[in-house]
C-alpha cells in the first residue's frame, strides 16, 4: 500500500502558478511546446490509475477538481479578471487558441441567471480520440468552472453535453450558477 503524500499538516503551500516553474529556463534547447499525445499519455494513464484506485466516477471527479483548480489560476495569472464581459471572453478566446488549448466560442450567456454554453474546437483532451459515447473532458469541466468562478465571483456547475468522444466535432459545456 503506498502512502499518501499529502499530510495532513504538510508544511508545502499546495499548487500555485509559482508551481509551474521557468519554463523558458528550465528546457533552453526543447523550448516550451511538446505534442498533444505526450499530454493525453499522462492525462489518460492517470486518469486510469485513479479509476483503478479509486472508480470511474471518483476518478472523474478527481480530474474535475484538478482541472477548477488550473482554471483558478490560469484565471488569476494569465486574464484580465477587470474586464467587461465581452472583452473577457475575447482574451479567453485569444488565449486558449494562442496556447493550443483549443478554439473557444460562446453560445449562450443569459446575464440574469448566469447561465452559459459554449463550445471548444479541437480540444486538447479528446478531438481525434475514438467514440465511445461518452463526454470525457471531466478536467475541461472543471477548468472552465474555475475560470468563470475566478472571473464572476460566483460558483459555477460546468458539465459537458457535447464531446467528440460521443460523436460530436466539439466539446460543448454547459454553466450554471449553484
Amino acid at each position: 500500500m503506498m502512502e499518501n503524500v499529502l499530510l495532513q499538516g504538510d508544511s508545502r503551500e499546495g499548487f500555485t502558478w509559482k508551481s509551474l516553474g521557468n519554463i523558458k529556463k528550465g528546457r533552453g534547447a526543447l523550448g516550451e511546446e511538446m505534442p498533444v499525445l505526450v499530454y493525453r499519455l499522462m492525462q489518460y494513464t492517470l486518469l486510469e490509475v485513479l479509476t483503478k484506485a479509486h472508480g470511474k466516477d471518483q476518478g472523474n471527479e478527481y480530474f474535475r477538481q484538478a482541472g477548477y483548480l488550473a482554471g483558478l489560476e490560469f484565471a488569476k495569472n494569465v486574464l484580465d479578471l477587470k474586464a467587461d464581459f465581452g472583452t473577457f471572453v475575447a482574451n479567453l478566446q485569444k488565449k486558449l487558441r494562442e496556447l493550443k488549448i483549443g478554439i473557444l466560442r460562446m453560445e449562450v450567456f443569459d446575464e440574469a441567471t448566469g447561465e452559459i454554453v459554449l463550445t471548444i474546437g479541437e480540444d486538447l483532451d479528446c478531438s481525434g480520440l475514438p467514440i465511445t459515447g461518452e463526454t470525457v473532458c471531466y478536467y475541461d469541466e472543471g477548468f472552465i468552472s474555475g475560470i468563470l468562478e475566478t472571473y464572476t465571483g460566483k460558483k459555477y456547475n460546468v458539465r459537458e453535453i457535447d464531446c467528440w468522444a460521443n460523436g460530436d466535432r466539439v466539446c460543448r459545456f454547459r454553466g450554471e450558477i449553484q
